[in-house]
C-alpha cells in the first residue's frame, strides 16, 4: 500500500513540473503554430530608438533573404537538368586509355561557315590551335574542344546558339560528352540565373565562370575567371606593382564602384554596401542609373549616390587604394575580379557559394580575402587587422597570379589544359608549391621532374646550391675531315677546368665524326652525339646531361680554363639565369615600328650569345616541351635565331636579364663591331658564315647599307625578334647594364692576390 502512494505521488510530482516548466512551450508549439511564425519575423522593437541609430531599413530587416534568389528546390532542378551525370569523377566520366599512345594531345573540331562565333571563344579555340597540345588528327586526341560557341547560354543574349542539344548528338565523336571540355562564362538568365546551360553537357568537363560550389564537382569540374571580350589574346598587360618596388601607403583602405541593383538577384549586397562607406579611407559608390527602366524603380538613394558616383574615377580608386571590394554582381563572379589583380588592388570577396577560378591549383588564402556576404559590416575592421607585411606579400602575389595565369586567353586557357593533364598521372603532377611559387605552374614542368631542387628557381627557398660541376656541350658543324685547331684548343681549355665533369660533342655535318683516336685525349669523358642538323638540336634535352650547368659552346668559341671556371662560379649564384661572355642588345625603331638588335659595344645588354654560355639544363625541356612545334621550327629556318628564342625564354620565365661576365682582350678584338645582330658571332668568324641556313619561306626586304647574303641574314635576325614578340605578346627581353669581375680585377696589386689573374693577360 505504501509503495502504491508512493508511485501515485511520483506521477502526479512528474506531471505538475511538466505542466508548469514545459506547457507554454508545448501550448505555443501545438495549439498557436501562426503565432509561432509571427513572433519569428517580427523584429526587436528598441525602447531606445532614439538612442540607438538604425543602419538598415525596417523594410530590409524585416525580410528573411533575397525574394529573388532561387530557392534551394529551383537550384537543383536547374542543375539537375545540366548535370545528369553529376557524380562525374576522372575515373568514371574519363576515358584515359585515349591519352596512353600520343600523350596529351587535344583536338578541335572544324568549324562550321555558317556557325556563329563570338570574339572570346574565337580566341579561346586559337589558344588551343597555337599551343604545343593541338592535334588535328582527332585519333590522336586526348580531349576534344567543340567548335560551337558555348560561352552565353543567356536565352535572351544575341549570341546565343540555339539546338546545341540537336547539334552535338550529331557529331560521332561526341560519345555523350566522355573526354570532352565546354567553356562557359554566362549560364541562365533573368531573374534568376541559374546554372541552365540549356543543353545535356553529359560526360563533358565544364569550364565554367560564376561556379556555384554545390554543382562544382571536384575534380572534374574546373572554375575560370570571367573575362571580356577585350582580354587580349596573349601576353597581356604587365601588373601595376612592379618588381622589387615597395608600394607606398595607399590613400584609400578599401574601395567599390560599381552597379547596384535596385531588384533581382544579387541586390541584396550591392544595396548594403553604403553601410561600411566614410568618405575618408572607405569609399562605396554605386549608381543605379543602368538598365532601361532604372527610373521605375528607383528608391531615394538613387538621385544622391548617381551624383557622388561621377565624382570618383575608377582606375583612379583602383591604383589608390589597398583593397578592394569583388561583390557578386547577377552571377557570382564579376570583371572587377581580374580588374583588381592587374592593379594589385587585395580583392575583398563578397559572393557567397563562388567556386574560385583555378581552386583547384592556387591557393587563393596568399592572395584575396574571403568574406561572407552577411557579415560586410565586419569587413573594413578585419582588413584593417592585416598586418603591413602581410599586405605586401598579398600584393605580390596577386601580381604573380595575374601574370601567371590571368593576363591573357592564352593562359587562362592553357592553365585549363595543364590542370586536366596533371588529373591524368597523379604521380607526376605538379604540387601545390609549384602552382603558387615563381615562375608557376605553366612553366615548371612535371615531366622534367617533382622534386623541387631540380628547377633552378627554388634553391633559395629550399636553402641548397646547384651541384658543383658542369657539362660542356660543344656543337660541331665543320665539313672537314679531319678536327679543326680551334675545336682542340676548345677541348683542351675546358677539360683543365677543375668544375668540368664532363664533355659531350653535338656532330652536325653531314659528314660522320673523326673515329675517336683522332680526338684529343682529356682528364674527363668525351662523348659524340650524332645530331641532325637542326640548329634547335643543341637545345634538346639530353639524357646524357646529368649536371645542373651546361656550358654551350660553338666549336670556334676561344675561351681559357680561367675564364671558364670564373663563369661557372658565378652562374652558381645566379643559376636561374643564362650567364655568359657575348653580348647583344635589343631596342624598338620608332621609325619602322619593329624591334631590332644591335651588336655594338654599349653599356647596354639584353641577350647572351650561347656560343659560350652558362645555363640550367631545366632551359633544354623548357625549349623542347613548352614552346610549340612553328617556334622550333622558326629558330630552324631564320639564321642566328636559335640564340634569340633561347634567351627570350629564360626572359620570358625568369623576368630577368643575362649577366655578362669578364673576357679576355683577345676575345673581344675577334667580334666586329658593328650594327646588327651577327647571331652571335663575327663574320671574321668561320662558325658564323658555317651556321647560316636561310629558310626558302622567308625572304625579308633588303636593308640599306648592305648587300645580298648579308643583308638577309641581317634581315632575318630582325624578323626572328619580332615573329618571337608576336608570339610571346610582348617583348620578354629585360636589358641591363651589370657586368661581373673577379675581385681585385685590373686592380694594382700583386699578381698573387689575384685568383683569376690570367684574365687581364692581353
Amino acid at each position: 500500500m505504501q509503495t502504491r502512494k508512493k508511485y501515485i505521488f511520483l506521477t502526479f510530482l512528474a506531471s505538475w513540473l511538466l505542466l508548469f516548466f514545459g506547457g507554454d512551450q508545448l501550448r505555443r508549439f501545438a495549439f498557436f503554430p501562426g503565432r509561432k511564425a509571427e513572433a519569428q519575423r517580427n523584429w526587436p522593437r528598441w525602447t531606445d530608438r532614439s538612442l540607438l541609430k538604425s543602419f538598415a531599413d525596417p523594410e530590409e530587416l524585416q525580410s528573411d533573404g533575397d525574394p529573388s534568389l532561387p530557392s534551394p528546390r529551383e537550384r537543383r532542378a536547374a542543375w539537375l537538368s545540366v548535370y545528369k551525370n553529376s557524380r562525374c569523377r576522372m575515373e568514371t566520366c574519363f576515358d584515359f586509355s585515349r591519352c596512353e599512345k600520343n600523350g596529351f594531345k587535344v583536338f578541335t573540331y572544324p568549324r562550321e561557315r555558317d556557325q556563329p562565333l563570338s570574339e572570346s571563344y574565337g580566341k579561346i579555340l586559337t589558344s588551343i590551335e597555337r599551343s604545343r597540345y593541338y592535334t588535328p588528327n582527332p585519333e590522336e586526341a586526348c580531349l576534344f574542344i567543340l567548335s560551337i560557341d558555348t560561352l552565353d547560354r543567356d536565352h535572351l543574349s544575341g549570341q546565343y546558339v540555339r539546338n546545341v542539344d540537336e547539334k552535338i548528338h550529331n557529331f560521332p565523336l561526341w560519345n555523350g560528352g566522355r573526354n570532352h571540355l565546354i567553356f562557359n562564362l554566362y549560364s541562365g538568365t533573368w531573374p534568376n540565373y541559374t546554372e541552365d546551360l540549356g543543353f545535356d553537357i553529359g560526360q563533358a568537363i565544364l569550364a565554367k565562370a560564376s561556379f556555384y560550389t554545390e554543382s562544382f564537382r571536384p575534380g572534374f569540374d574546373i572554375s575560370i575567371p570571367l573575362f571580356s571580350k577585350d582580354h587580349p589574346q596573349r601576353g597581356g598587360e604587365k601588373g601595376w606593382l612592379y618588381q622589387d618596388s615597395i608600394p607606398p601607403k595607399k590613400k584609400y583602405l578599401l574601395v567599390f564602384k560599381g552597379k547596384r541593383y535596385l531588384t533581382g538577384i544579387g541586390s541584396g549586397t550591392r544595396n548594403a554596401l553604403h553601410h561600411i562607406h566614410n568618405g575618408k579611407d572607405i569609399v562605396s559608390l554605386t549608381t543605379c542609373k543602368h538598365g532601361k527602366d532604372w527610373e521605375k524603380h528607383k528608391d531615394t538613394r538613387c538621385d544622391k549616390d548617381n551624383v557622388d558616383y561621377e565624382k570618383f574615377d575608377y582606375q583612379e580608386l583602383l591604383h589608390n587604394s589597398t583593397f578592394c571590394i569583388v561583390p557578386r554582381g547577377r552571377r557570382l563572379g564579376s570583371f572587377r575580379f581580374l580588374e583588381a589583380l592587374q592593379a594589385a588592388c587585395i580583392p575583398v570577396l563578397l559572393s557567397d557559394g563562388w567556386e574560385l577560378p583555378f581552386a583547384e591549383a592556387i591557393d587563393w588564402g596568399k592572395a584575396a580575402v574571403v568574406g561572407n556576404e552577411k557579415l560586410l559590416l565586419q569587413i573594413p575592421s578585419a582588413v584593417r587587422c592585416i598586418h603591413p607585411e602581410r599586405v605586401l606579400a598579398f600584393q605580390q602575389q596577386t601580381q604573380f597570379l595575374w601574370d601567371a595565369y590571368f593576363s591573357s586567353v592564352d593562359k587562362i586557357v592553357h592553365t585549363t589544359l595543364e590542370i586536366i593533364k596533371d588529373r591524368l598521372r597523379p604521380h607526376r603532377s605538379r604540387s601545390r608549391f609549384l602552382w603558387n611559387a615563381l615562375p608557376g605552374g605553366l612553366l615548371a614542368l612535371p615531366d622534367f621532374s617533382t622534386h623541387l631542387g631540380d628547377f633552378p628557381f627554388y634553391y633559395l627557398q629550399l636553402g641548397s646550391s646547384p651541384s658543383e660541376k658542369f657539362t660542356a656541350f660543344i656543337r660541331a658543324s665543320s665539313p672537314a675531315d679531319s678536327l679543326s685547331q680551334p675545336i682542340l684548343r676548345l677541348i683542351q681549355a675546358v677539360s683543365g677546368s677543375q668544375y668540368c665533369a664532363q664533355i659531350l660533342v653535338l656532330w652536325s655535318s653531314e659528314k660522320p665524326p673523326p673515329p675517336r683516336g683522332k680526338w684529343p685525349r682529356t682528364t674527363v669523358p668525351l662523348t659524340i652525339i650524332q645530331g641532325s642538323g637542326k640548329l634547335s638540336d643543341r637545345f634538346f634535352p639530353y639524357v646524357a646531361i646529368q649536371t645542373d650547368a651546361v656550358l654551350s659552346l660553338d666549336e670556334h668559341t676561344s675561351l681559357s680554363t680561367s675564364e671558364v671556371d670564373f663563369a661557372f662560379v658565378v652562374w652558381r649564384s645566379f643559376p636561374e639565369r643564362i650567364v655568359g661572355f657575348l653580348t647583344r642588345s635589343h631596342f624598338w625603331d620608332p621609325e619602322q615600328r619593329r624591334w631590332g638588335c644591335t651588336s655594338r659595344w654599349t653599356n647596354e645588354l639584353s641577350i647572351v650569345l650561347t656560343a659560350a654560355a652558362f645555363y640550367h639544363r631545366y632551359y633544354h625541356s623548357l625549349f623542347t616541351e613548352y614552346l610549340p612545334v612553328g617556334l622550333r621550327e622558326l629558330a630552324d629556318g631564320l639564321a642566328a635565331c636559335e640564340d634569340i628564342l633561347m634567351n627570350v625564354l629564360v626572359a620570358a620565365v625568369t623576368k630577368l636579364p643575362p649577366i655578362k661576365v669578364t673576357q679576355r682582350k683577345q676575345q673581344k678584338d675577334t667580334v666586329p663591331q658593328q650594327v646588327g645582330c651577327e647571331g652571335g658571332r663575327g663574320r671574321g668568324d668561320p662558325s658564323w658564315a658555317a651556321k647560316q641556313s636561310p629558310s626558302p619561306l622567308h625572304s625579308p626586304p633588303k636593308v640599306k647599307g648592305t648587300a645580298g647574303a648579308g643583308s638577309r641574314r641581317f634581315s632575318q635576325r630582325h624578323d626572328c625578334l619580332n615573329q618571337l614578340a608576336a608570339w610571346f605578346g610582348s617583348m620578354p627581353l629585360v636589358s641591363s647594364q651589370l657586368r661581373l669581375d673577379p675581385v681585385l680585377f685590373k686592380d694594382q696589386v700583386s699578381v698573387l692576390r689575384k685568383k683569376y689573374p690570367r684574365l687581364e693577360k692581353l
